[in-house]
């Protein structure tokens, strides 16, 4: 029960931090807000392990996992970020909905997870209703969209990547290479697209670090307690939320075919929420 809610939590709070990102992208370059979000990682994060964790701080037993979920962490980032900045936050979600799809599939193969045919049908009747949403074949594929697709690809990868480095990493420790892997890589593009913020859009590149920070924690957390796998089909409920703001923000209201898809991935994450808790495994 405690990795569900943690995981709920997570996809609750990120799409606000894709919002502000999209309502930035206008006036500040995205490698320039990816850099930011990573820095205020880093500032938020280092001092809790200093003052809260030194004496039983320990170094990462798997160095080169770190820096892989690092590098797929800032590819996920620069998609998604590209995909907002041009197409409404709810279509933009829907297409990385491909995430669990490929979690379940490589999930068993790479963390040798067993995943049972209810599970895997919950996660393609996800995937169906994202599908509903997309409706390939009458709304054309743009750039926007196809990077929102590459983005819940490598975002599999990073997940999958995530729930090994769990059981043996410290959770905020992983969030602080994760940052810092990330403002090494993005420095090197700041001088080619440094735009100097407003007061209150630094306000609003400090937001985003901030539900980073707290959403990717959340999501290290659930993976404590429970299998990649299992845990897939919750991060369609993200839905729900970016398409709240993307109406309240933005006025992007879905239609109605984005709405039955809407219900369509909902029940999805329902029926394994059900079922694992009639089990008794979460």
């Amino acid at each position: 029960m405690r990795a569900i809610i943690f995981n709920l939590m997570a996809h609750t709070v990120l799409p606000l931090n894709y919002a502000v990102a999209k309502y930035l992208s206008a006036e500040i370059p995205i490698f320039q807000i990816i850099w930011a979000r990573h820095c205020f990682t880093i500032i938020l994060v280092l001092p809790i392990l200093v003052f809260f964790f030194k004496k039983n701080f320990v170094w990462s037993e798997k160095p080169m996992l770190q820096i892989l979920r690092g590098l797929l962490l800032i590819a996920v980032n620069i998609s998604f970020y590209y995909a907002v900045s041009k197409i409404p936050l709810a279509k933009a979600l829907t297409l990385t909905f491909i995430s669990p799809l490929v979690v379940t599939i490589f999930s068993s193969i790479l963390l040798l997870e067993k995943v049972g045919i209810k599970r895997w049908s919950a996660v393609v009747v996800g995937f169906i209703g994202a599908l509903i949403v997309i409706r390939p074949g009458y709304i054309p594929l743009d750039i926007g969209s196809l990077s929102a697709l590459c983005a819940g690809i490598m975002y599999a990868f990073y997940l999958i990547v995530t729930r090994k480095l769990s059981v043996s990493d410290n959770s905020l420790l992983t969030l602080l290479i994760t940052g810092i892997i990330g403002t090494l890589a993005m420095s090197l593009t700041i001088p080619f697209v440094w735009v100097t913020p407003t007061l209150d859009q630094w306000y609003l590149l400090s937001l985003i670090g901030i539900i980073t920070v707290l959403g990717h924690f959340l999501i290290i957390l659930s993976f404590k307690s429970a299998e990649a796998s299992k845990l897939a089909p919750i991060s369609y409920f993200e839905v729900v939320t970016n398409t709240i703001f993307g109406y309240f923000l933005f006025n992007h209201f879905p239609d109605n075919w984005t709405l039955v898809g809407l219900a369509v991935i909902i029940s999805s994450g329902l029926f394994v929420f059900y079922r694992e808790r009639k089990l008794g495994i979460i």
